[in-house]
C-alpha cells in the first residue's frame, strides 16, 4: 500500500500544488491536460502523457501530453495490451524502465511520431475504485538519466490523486451528456397497437432483438410506426437507462447533418465558435435512431460505416478519434437494393445496418386493427380537447376499411365524420 510517509517535504508540496491545479479544472480534457503537465513538474521530467483506456474499442488512447510536439500525440491509439503502458494496465502496478531500448514491450512507434528519444520511463496506473482508467507516463528525468525507487512511490501517489480527478471529470461529463440526451428519450411514446398477424410478428421480433446488441434496420412506408418501434426496442433493452436519440437524416442539409451526427471542433467552419458534441456522443451508452438513413450522402455514409466497424467517430474539423458505444437503429422507406444498384447507397453499409431487419406493415395490410386504432385516437383527441369521447359510426368504420391509407397511421381519421355523443 503506497503512502506519503517517506516522501520529502518538497515532493509533498509539489503533490499538494498539483492536486489543487488538477481539481480546479472544469472539463475532462482540461483535467487530463493538467494531469500531464503536473506529472512532469512533480517528477521533474522532460515529457509526460496521459493514456486512457477505451474499453469499447479495446484501445489505449493518448488523451493529453506535455513536451516537444506533444500535440501530435493526442488521439493516437494502440492495442490495450501493447507497450509498457499495457503491462501496467494488466498488472495494476507502477513500473520503472531506465533503459527502454532493452525492453521488448516498449512501443517505439510513439517516439517516431514526435521525434522524441525516450531513455527512461516511469508509468503508473490510474486506478479508481478498482477499475483501471489509464496510465500516466513520465519520461527522462531532468539532471539524471535514471528514475530511482523513491520516484516510483511518488509517481503512484500522484497517479492515485489524478485517478480520482479523472474519474470525477468523466462522471461529470457523462452526466452532462446524459442530461442532454435524455431530453429526447423522455418524450412521450406510445405502444404498438394491433392484434393482426402482421403486427404480432413485429411485436415478437422487437421482443427477440431488444435484449441483444444487434443493429436493427426498420423497413416500411412512411407512417408505419418505425420510430415507435425503435423506441420500444430501446426501452426493452439493457441500455434503457441511457439516452435514446432520434435523428431525421432527411431533414437537414449535408453540412448540418455531419455536424449534428458527429459534432465539430472550434473553428471547423464559419460560426463554429466552440466544440459541439454530436448526437453519437450524446447517445453514448444508449441508442441512436437514424430515420430516413437512405437520404445521407456517400461521405457521411463512410463515416457512419466507421462508427459501426470501429466504434469511433471523428468530429468535423478534428483529427482524434473518439470512442463511441452506441447501438444503431436505422430506418428507411426507400428500396435500399435499388439505391445500391444506382450507386446512391454503399453496399458495405447496407450489410452493417441490415443485421436484424424488421418490416413494418402498412395499415392497408392490417385493417383488422382499425377499431383498436380508432378507439385509441378518439380517446386521445377527447382528452386533448377536454370533451366526451366521440363515437365512430359504423358507416365511418366501413369507409375507413375501404380506404387504402397512403399515409398509414398518420392519416386523419376525423375526416370520416366523428360526431359528439348525444
Amino acid at each position: 500500500m503506497y503512502g506519503t510517509r517517506d516522501l520529502t517535504p518538497d515532493a509533498l508540496a509539489a503533490l499538494v500544488e498539483a492536486s489543487a491545479a488538477i481539481n480546479s479544472a472544469d472539463s475532462l480534457e482540461e483535467t487530463l491536460t493538467t494531469i500531464a503537465t503536473s506529472a512532469a513538474d512533480v517528477m521533474n521530467a522532460e515529457a509526460s502523457s496521459v493514456i486512457m483506456l477505451d474499453p469499447v474499442r479495446g484501445r489505449q488512447v493518448f488523451r493529453a501530453a506535455y513536451g516537444q510536439r506533444a500535440d501530435e500525440l493526442i488521439g493516437v491509439a494502440y492495442d490495450q495490451a501493447a507497450g509498457i503502458s499495457g503491462r501496467v494496465l494488466r498488472t495494476g502496478q507502477p513500473t520503472i524502465v531506465n533503459d527502454v531500448s532493452s525492453d521488448s514491450t516498449h512501443y517505439k512507434d510513439i517516439d517516431a511520431i514526435v521525434d522524441f528519444h525516450t531513455e527512461s520511463l516511469l508509468a503508473a496506473p490510474l486506478i479508481h475504485k478498482g477499475v483501471a482508467l489509464g496510465v500516466v507516463e513520465v519520461l527522462n528525468p531532468k539532471g539524471s538519466r535514471r528514475f530511482e525507487q523513491h520516484d516510483c512511490l511518488l509517481g503512484q501517489v500522484f497517479a492515485n490523486l489524478a485517478a480520482i480527478a479523472a474519474a470525477n471529470s468523466q462522471l461529470r461529463e457523462q452526466l452532462q451528456r446524459d442530461n442532454r440526451g435524455l431530453k429526447d428519450a423522455m418524450r412521450p411514446h406510445g405502444q404498438i397497437i394491433g392484434v393482426s398477424p402482421a403486427m404480432q410478428e413485429v411485436k415478437d421480433l422487437i421482443a427477440r432483438v431488444a435484449q441483444s446488441s444487434a443493429t436493427v434496420l426498420l423497413l416500411g412506408e412512411t407512417g408505419t410506426g418505425k420510430e415507435l418501434a425503435a423506441h420500444l426496442i430501446h426501452i426493452n433493452s439493457k441500455r434503457s437507462a441511457r439516452p435514446f436519440i432520434a435523428v431525421n437524416c432527411a431533414a437537414l442539409p449535408r453540412e448540418l447533418l455531419e455536424s449534428e451526427l458527429f459534432g465539430h471542433e472550434a473553428g471547423a467552419f464559419t460560426g463554429a465558435t466552440g466544440r459541439k458534441l454530436g448526437r453519437f456522443e450524446l447517445a453514448n451508452g444508449g441508442a441512436i435512431f437514424l430515420d430516413e438513413v437512405a437520404e445521407i450522402t456517400p461521405d457521411i455514409q463512410a463515416k457512419l460505416l466507421r462508427v459501426l466497424q470501429e466504434k469511433e467517430i471523428i468530429r468535423v474539423g478534428g483529427v482524434a478519434p473518439v470512442g463511441c458505444d452506441v447501438r444503431v437503429i436505422a430506418a428507411t422507406n426507400r428500396d435500399l437494393h435499388e439505391a445500391m444498384r444506382a450507386g446512391r447507397f454503399r453496399e458495405d453499409l447496407y450489410f452493417r445496418l441490415n443485421v436484424f431487419p424488421i418490416c413494418m406493415p402498412p395499415l392497408r395490410d392490417r385493417k383488422e386493427d382499425l377499431p383498436m386504432l380508432v378507439e385509441q385516437r378518439l380517446k386521445r383527441l377527447a382528452s386533448e380537447m377536454k370533451i366526451p369521447q366521440p363515437v365512430m359510426s359504423n358507416e365511418a368504420l366501413a369507409a375507413l376499411s375501404r380506404y387504402d391509407f397512403p399515409g398509414n397511421i398518420r392519416y386523419r381519421i376525423k375526416k370520416y365524420g366523428l360526431k359528439r355523443p348525444d
